[in-house]
């Protein structure tokens, strides 16, 4: 009888679904083969036998005296020990004599613990594979590399595979290739959540990968330089897990081996040249699934035969991160595709091939991700913008354009830039943030957020005002969530990052001139288009030159409810700021009909900061209630009080001033329920 074949599942931390994987996947190789699935846990969780609800099969035959062997859901399923205490007793012959009991079995599947008990050798030693359970998340990728650097060490590097086991499809925090230049091994399979469609599909692909594996032909001496956790200094082992953490954290653009990036870059540069005589890459849409898969599967034939071509160069479990990355290069968008996307990054930062930095929670990051060269990065910059029809070259060294996710992007290219390529990116999450959103982060209080929702639907005209980051397109975004669904909203940008969610929306873009200097669309030309458009609603994505008096115009002839975001560095600033916006619109207009314009026009002023901790937050809500003399009249009605820094994080409260807010007679007239009562503290937080 051949021997089995052995799989030893190990989690790379607790709460990785190892055990519930262990199941899933005997579950499935139990069709076509005699299964056995192993609880080799010595801890006395008893998590199969818990899974399987198999607690009193398993005392039972313990109390007959029998080999502690049942039969469940065609499974033969065994548990080494019940408790703590009675894995004591077990020793290395105990297990041997186990697998002779379980003769006849095809496969062996053993939940294993790390580190593993001696007794559990005669079984771990024959494993075809051992694989690494892991969530992709930096507690996962550090727990991986500790573990293949620590008590699997001895074991052959072909002999160990990663599965990547996601609890949720919108929480990755280490990208697949991150992963596999990290542990230098390779992802066998993603598995998706277990209420993901993808799952089950998933299941039954590994198992049908592990059933293509041979039993193993050699033992491992497991126990030769591995050494026992506990025996290792506390210091010791607290600097490799801060070592491994680190690297985990870092968003790596190296190759496997430094040693080897010579030949990587020689592989890829073929890889390139086949692929531009064989298929017309270039002018594939990303969004062409089915020619994107074509290319990929181009692709990965490529990689192997050369590969299988050159032995030695690069390993052949390399091969798939290889296509990943090309693939990235030919219809992606290079470095760029492990940072976009993730919840965590609000900013990319390209200053030339070579430094790329992230904003990663308010905070300054650089990576080491890099560019090939300055031709890699522009050809990306060109990728980005040539679906909008838009171009960059020494004539027109500047762009304006956006993502698919609607990430707003800016590209500046020598001889304006000295150092390279420029690109900054404002990054948009898959999800708007909303409401209660803001609410929980403390950029504002429920009872700021009740206001400006009556003040919203009571049409006044409002102005969001800030600095660069400061989250006022985030918080525009937010209050047009206010607006009534049977209203016509008309939207108006340089480029479009607004996410509305009404159902009527009509969303207008500018657009700069063309190569010869002409076909220019300004976002004032948009404005005066907007009034013949029947709007019930006019929102300015920002105000930032000539279109300031168009807007106000607007405001001024019935169209209130508008909104816009101004750059300012307070209220009053923002009413002096669109006052110069006014007077760049050429018209000789005296001082104070513009301050009057001004004045019946914008009705609310919320101003956001960005904080010394890399928080955002409404820092004022100020009504504008008219004119005396030559001055505009402004009440603050909400202020965030500032009270210091305490362990690197800012503290302050907001604050209701107490005045009565004049929209109030606004609120009545337009029958918009507001309970003023509600602000009789002057702490609303």
């Amino acid at each position: 009888m051949p021997d089995p074949r052995v799989f030893a599942f190990v989690g790379a931390k607790g709460g990785s679904g190892t055990t519930s994987l262990c199941i899933a996947v005997a579950r499935q190789m139990r069709r076509d083969r005699t299964v056995a699935v192993i609880d080799g846990d010595l801890s006395g969780r008893r998590g199969i036998a818990v899974l399987l609800d198999a607690v009193r099969t398993f005392d039972g035959l313990r109390a007959e005296g029998l080999p502690p062997i049942g039969n469940i859901d065609n499974l033969k399923v065994v548990e080494l020990a019940e408790t703590l205490t009675s894995s004591f007793a077990l020793r290395a012959e105990n297990v041997e004599r186990l697998l002779m009991q379980l003769g006849g079995v095809d496969t062996i599947i053993v939940d294993a613990p790390q580190p593993y008990a001696g007794a559990l050798m005669p079984l771990m030693s024959r494993a075809a594979r051992f694989l690494i359970v892991m969530e992709p998340t930096l507690l996962g990728a550090t727990g991986a590399r500790v573990l293949t650097s620590d008590h699997l060490r001895p074991v052959p590097r072909n002999r160990l595979a990663v599965i990547v086991q996601a609890r949720d499809l919108h929480y990755t925090e280490v990208q697949r290739g991150e992963i596999e230049r990290l542990l230098e091994l390779p992802i066998i399979a993603e598995i998706p959540p277990r209420d993901d469609r993808g799952h089950a599909k998933a299941i039954a692909a590994l198992a049908r990968d592990l059933g293509k594996i041979a039993p193993s032909d050699s033992r491992i001496d497991l126990l030769t330089s591995n050494t026992p956790l506990g025996e290792r200094r506390t210091d010791q082992r607290r600097d490799e897990m801060r070592d491994a953490q680190l690297e985990a954290e870092k968003v790596s653009s190296e190759t496997p081996h430094a040693g080897q990036r010579k030949s990587w870059e020689q592989l890829k540069a073929r890889i390139h040249a086949n692929l531009a005589s064989a298929l017309d890459a270039a002018s594939m849409a990303r969004s062409d699934e089915a020619k994107v898969a074509e290319v990929r599967q181009h692709v990965r034939e490529f990689v192997r035969h050369l590969l299988i071509e050159e032995p030695g160069r690069i390993p052949l479990e390399m091969a798939e991160p290889l296509v990943n990355e090309v693939m990235s290069e030919t219809l992606g968008l290079g470095p760029l595709e492990g940072l976009l996307g993730r919840p965590d990054i609000s900013e990319i930062m390209i200053n030339g091939p070579r430094h790329i930095y992230i904003e990663r929670n308010g905070k300054l990051e650089l990576t080491v991700k890099t560019f090939r060269d300055e031709q890699q990065l522009r050809l990306i910059v060109e990728r980005i913008i040539a679906p909008l029809g838009r171009h960059i070259d020494e004539s027109a060294p500047m762009v304006d354009a956006r993502l698919p996710d609607g990430s707003r992007v800016n590209a500046i290219i020598p001889p304006l830039a000295l150092d390279g390529t420029t690109v900054t990116i404002r990054c948009f999450g898959t999800k708007a943030l909303e409401v209660d959103d803001l609410i929980h982060l403390g950029a504002v209080t429920p009872e700021i957020m009740e206001f400006l929702r009556a003040a919203v639907q009571a049409r006044l005209n409002i102005a969001v005002s800030g600095g660069t980051g400061s989250g006022k397109t985030t918080f525009l975004n937010v209050l047009s969530t206010f607006i009534p669904a049977n209203e016509r909203i008309v939207s108006i940008e340089d480029s479009a990052e607004l996410q509305l969610h009404q159902e009527h929306v009509v969303r207008l873009e500018g657009r700069p001139p063309n190569i010869e200097g002409r076909g220019e669309v300004r976002i004032r030309d948009l404005v005066r288009n907007a009034l013949r458009m029947r709007p019930d609603r006019i929102i300015v994505g920002e105000c930032r030159g000539p279109e300031a008096l168009d807007m106000l115009q607007a405001m001024n002839t019935g169209h209130d409810g508008s909104l816009t975001t101004v750059h300012s560095n307070s209220a009053r600033d923002t009413l002096a700021r669109i006052e110069t916006m006014v007077m760049m619109a050429g018209f000789d207009l005296p001082i104070r009909v513009i301050r009057e314009q001004i004045a019946s026009a914008i009705n609310v002023i919320i101003h956001t900061s960005r904080l010394r901790d890399g928080s955002r937050k409404v820092m004022s809500v100020d009504e504008v209630t008219g004119m005396e003399g030559d001055v505009i009249v402004m009440q603050e009605l909400f202020a965030y009080r500032l009270q210091g820094l305490s362990h690197e994080v800012v503290q302050g409260q907001f604050e209701y001033t107490g005045i009565r807010p004049e929209s109030m007679k606004r609120f009545d007239e337009q029958g918009v329920p507001f309970d003023l009562a509600r602000l009789s503290s002057n702490v609303v937080a």
